[in-house]
């Protein structure tokens, strides 16, 4: 909620230009509420009718961004205060987009840093703000839900100078006006020269089925029309000329068609299909490259697969590996931080991004889109640097309550996990440590369940180290494997739950090799679930009595992706999520496994 708002202080930087364009970011940690400030800017101004009793997150446009919370495209904006206009750039708070953070910062000229009263400084508070100080942007500091429920102000902002100081470096109103009123006193306007040259460089990408990549960013220098011939410098050193098809400018929640854009402005280009971040386009008569945008490679992977189970096509209308590959090379045009291969002849593809979050969302896209598919267990991604192997590494930061510290502490120990710094405040403890990525695979589940709901993560990428030569994020238990296909039955589950826990509920259809449930030890058990009740002439005394089973396991996607171990597959349709083994055949899977002992992580 924005109703309460405390602007602490403002990072001033003299000298330079102000006129009546402002180009201005939102950046803060996951959930610290950029979104829903961005909305009440939009509905203070009058720039987009938002009812009181609607969502206020009118920017997050995607179903799955609505339900989870969080932003995970950046998005542009623009709105008209006291005569200036303003151009906002909402920025994803996940760790696993901050590459768009990053690359944002080269098209505005300040930031409004959101900070919430309760969580205080975060480990995305502190990327978004070192990368924003990196690009020496004015900061304009807004301390979030004042109001919340052990709300802590004054610690808040000793956290918020504190971070200041350390990377070198008051009035509270229920009112928007404080917060634009010093977006245009105190962020300077785009310092640039109209009358030069044209320059611009692409930040971000949208993807248009007619004219491909549309380029989206600052125009550095000059000025622009559609119809105009440019010059693209290539990454690689080469240049290609193409015509300008589209301009688009942006306006509360529209994108507007304009026939000019001028330096300051924050625009898109279409015209060319295969533009890439980083790029610049200039007059062809004066080719000057801007310096390469950094832009972090993806760190984590996983097989994008055609769905061949004994159930592959009944739930689905796109299946085949065509048509997953034509999806995943539309959504490798917008996000960049997404890359893909085929596999050899296969039907499967090695997909790569910056998380796993990122690709459980675009898996759960498809799902909805109604794509069938499967995939595997997420890997990091190994680099060789003077023949050592490295693997990347990430800042972790946990909060328990005091009674699960110990449990926890335990737990992240056998994952190759260094603690850090360790604090203790009425009766909560946070934990920070430094962490290879593979350790937090299959991490959340066993975390939530050790904290029972109580404990929060936060993790951000560090950088790449020596690889740690420990086996870490397998499951510590089994599962129960199911042996045939059929219809499961009460009488089958009520024999088989005393082995586990139980992933399914009398009447769901099983396949040989599907997972059924959770064995109570550390081997995988294959059990019978569709077994009827024997039908003979004797009359029993328990004949009417109802079978009462335990609730099931439910999984969600995230949660079938950590579960998983790498001999096994998250089959997922536009119904359904299954976790199945990827060898199906019983007899097969146990000749193999005696023979691969090691990747079932057994001792010989």
């Amino acid at each position: 909620t924005f109703e309460k708002l405390k602007i602490i202080y403002i990072l001033l930087k003299e000298g330079l230009e102000m006129n009546q364009i402002r180009n201005v970011a939102i950046i803060a940690h996951v959930d610290h509420g950029k979104t829903t400030l961005v909305g009440r800017l939009l509905k203070y101004t009058n720039t987009v009718d938002i009812p009181d009793n609607a969502d206020i997150a009118v920017m997050d446009s995607n179903p799955i961004e609505h339900e989870r919370g969080i932003t995970i495209l950046a998005k542009t904006t623009s709105i008209k205060y006291n005569g200036d206009t303003i151009n906002i750039v909402d920025t994803p708070g996940h760790a696993d987009f901050g590459g768009e953070v990053e690359r944002i910062m080269n098209m505005v000229d300040g930031c409004v840093l959101v900070v919430d009263a309760f969580d205080g400084v975060m480990p995305q508070t502190r990327f978004v703000l070192k990368t924003a100080l990196e690009y020496k942007l004015k900061i304009v500091v807004v301390i979030n839900k004042v109001d919340r429920p052990m709300a802590d102000i004054e610690k808040t902002e000793d956290e918020i100078l504190n971070l200041f100081m350390e990377l070198d470096l008051s009035s509270q109103k229920e009112t928007m006006a404080p917060i634009l009123d010093t977006i245009i006193e105190e962020i300077p306007s785009p310092n640039v020269d109209t009358t030069a040259p044209f320059q611009f460089q692409p930040s971000m990408l949208d993807y248009n089925d007619y004219i491909g990549r549309i380029a989206v960013g600052r125009v550095e220098r000059g000025t622009v029309k559609v119809g105009d011939t440019l010059s693209c410098m290539r990454l690689d050193g080469t240049t290609k000329n193409f015509k300008i098809q589209k301009l688009i400018g942006y306006y509360g929640m529209k994108k507007i068609e304009i026939p000019e854009a001028h330096a300051g402005e924050i625009c898109a280009i279409g015209g060319l299909p295969d533009v890439e971040v980083g790029e610049t386009f200039c007059t062809p008569d004066h080719l000057e490259a801007l310096p390469r945008l950094r832009i972090d490679p993806p760190t984590l992977q996983m097989t994008f697969m055609a769905n061949d189970s004994p159930f592959a096509g009944d739930e689905g209308k796109f299946c085949t590996a065509a048509k997953i590959g034509d999806r995943l090379f539309r959504e490798s045009q917008s996000d960049v931080s997404l890359k893909f291969t085929k596999i050899g002849a296969s039907e499967s593809f090695l997909v790569s991004g910056r998380g796993e979050l990122a690709l459980s969302v675009l898996i759960e896209t498809m799902r909805r889109e109604g794509f069938e598919l499967q995939v595997s267990k997420p890997d990091v991604i190994l680099k060789e640097v003077d023949g050592v192997k490295e693997e990347p590494f990430e800042d972790l930061q946990i909060d328990v309550p005091d009674e699960y510290v110990g449990s926890v502490m335990n737990l992240v120990g056998t994952r190759g996990a260094e603690m850090v710094n360790m604090d203790s405040d009425k009766g909560h403890t946070r934990l920070n440590y430094v962490i290879p990525s593979r350790g937090l695979i299959s991490f959340m589940t066993t975390f939530m369940t050790l904290t029972h709901g109580y404990g929060m993560i936060n993790h951000a990428f560090k950088e790449y180290r020596p690889m740690v030569k420990t086996q870490i994020g397998r499951r510590p238990v089994g599962v129960l494997v199911s042996v045939n296909e059929g219809k499961a039955t009460s009488y089958a589950l009520q024999h088989v739950e005393e082995r586990g826990t139980m992933f399914i509920t009398p009447g769901v259809m099983v396949y040989e090799g599907m997972l059924v449930g959770e064995n109570k030890f550390d081997r995988d058990l294959a059990v019978n679930v569709t077994e009827e009740m024997p039908k003979n002439n004797v009359r029993s005394s328990t004949k009417d009595q109802t079978i009462v089973l335990k609730a099931p396991m439910k999984l969600s996607l995230e949660q079938a992706l950590d579960y998983i171990n790498n001999d096994e597959l998250v089959e997922v349709t536009p119904k359904s999520i299954r976790m199945r083994k990827k060898i199906l055949d019983t007899n097969t899977r146990k000749k193999y496994e005696a023979h691969h002992p090691e990747e079932f992580g057994i001792k010989k």
